[in-house]
């Protein structure tokens, strides 16, 4: 005989903000903790009814070199990477009284294993400017956004796809988008999980007048990306501590369903290894994402020395409490 489902019982659950400065400026996500018991109907159910882009369910690591282990749902499946989700996911852990067993906290998710940073912001967070939690103490932990001056990041995970997508695949995604193939200046794929598609058009201007087919777009994932002018860009920065606030590129999501989503780690990721492998990178820039849907996303990368590509943003906790499931 079959045992009978466990009962609901209440677990620890958040809703952050990420990749913004402020509440409701950013990307949402919903993360349930505590949720190692609960079977993949069950997520399936709760990310369709918190009816987010993701919901993230936290569950103890499977190896020791990771903190923990996340999955992530979308309404309609699981990813197996998400960069949004990475960082909220990683924030939760921190607030509910994680402790990085290395310098860095270590991520496990269906891509792998993935290292997510601590750092200050306006500074250049090599090795010896990471703060560790052990660092920073327990009172740092447990408050209701994060420390001020502090933001998470992680390491991009290699591209699962990558090199130009094919002639007739660019025709059709520019009429889609609305717009002449003579306007494409660049494309790629930028797949390190969710399946991306990039065009890089001429100006970021021209990315903020896309209106896109959603039917003749169909099941594809496609990022934009246009280069904001120095007098625009100006226009454009944050009152922010850090020097590199003003973005260089305005970037937007659209995903399945008509769905544009308003900043998007995974996306950014594969566009800025994209942009160093071409040697159009600089050190360190910021993407503005979410523009056109009235958001205020900022995605601040960086070049490490090793190689290493970082995609951090601001977090901050505006729902905390328990959900039953």
């Amino acid at each position: 005989m079959t045992a009978a489902p466990a009962p609901p019982r209440r677990r620890p659950f958040l809703q952050l903000d990420v990749f913004a400065d402020a509440p409701q400026r950013g990307n949402p996500l919903a993360v349930v903790l505590e949720a190692e018991d609960l079977a993949d109907e069950d997520m399936q159910r709760i990310a369709q009814w918190t009816n987010l882009s993701e919901t993230t369910f936290l569950l103890p690591p499977t190896t020791a070199d990771a903190d923990y282990r996340v999955r992530i749902w979308t309404p309609s499946g699981e990813l197996p990477f998400a960069g949004h989700p990475t960082l909220g996911t990683a924030r939760a852990w921190l607030h509910a009284g994680g402790v990085p067993s290395g310098e860095r906290i270590v991520q496990e998710c269906a891509i792998g294993l993935v290292e997510v940073r601590r750092s200050e912001v306006g500074h250049d967070a090599g090795p010896d400017d990471v703060r560790s939690l052990d660092a920073a103490g327990p009172s740092d932990v447990h408050r209701s956004e994060e420390p001020a001056g502090e933001r998470l990041a992680f390491a991009a995970p290699p591209l699962l796809r990558e090199g130009p997508l094919a002639e007739d695949e660019v025709g059709r995604i520019a009429a889609a988008l609305g717009i002449p193939r003579a306007a494409v200046r660049g494309h790629t794929w930028a797949d390190n999980g969710p399946g991306w598609q990039v065009l890089e058009l001429e100006d970021a201007e021209q990315v903020l007048s896309l209106e896109p087919d959603v039917a003749a777009l169909g099941n594809r994932k496609v990022g934009v990306i246009g280069r904001w002018g120095s007098g625009q860009r100006d226009a454009l920065g944050d009152a922010s501590p850090d020097p590199d606030a003003a973005p260089l590129y305005e970037v937007r999501a659209f995903a399945p369903v008509g769905v544009e989503d308003p900043v998007t780690g995974s996306l950014n990721a594969g566009i800025g290894q994209w942009l160093v492998a071409r040697g159009e990178a600089p050190e360190r820039w910021t993407a503005a994402q979410g523009t056109a849907l009235g958001r205020e996303g900022r995605v601040h990368l960086e070049q490490a020395a090793d190689g290493t590509l970082w995609v951090g943003g601001s977090t901050v906790l505006t729902v905390e409490g328990t959900i039953l499931a």
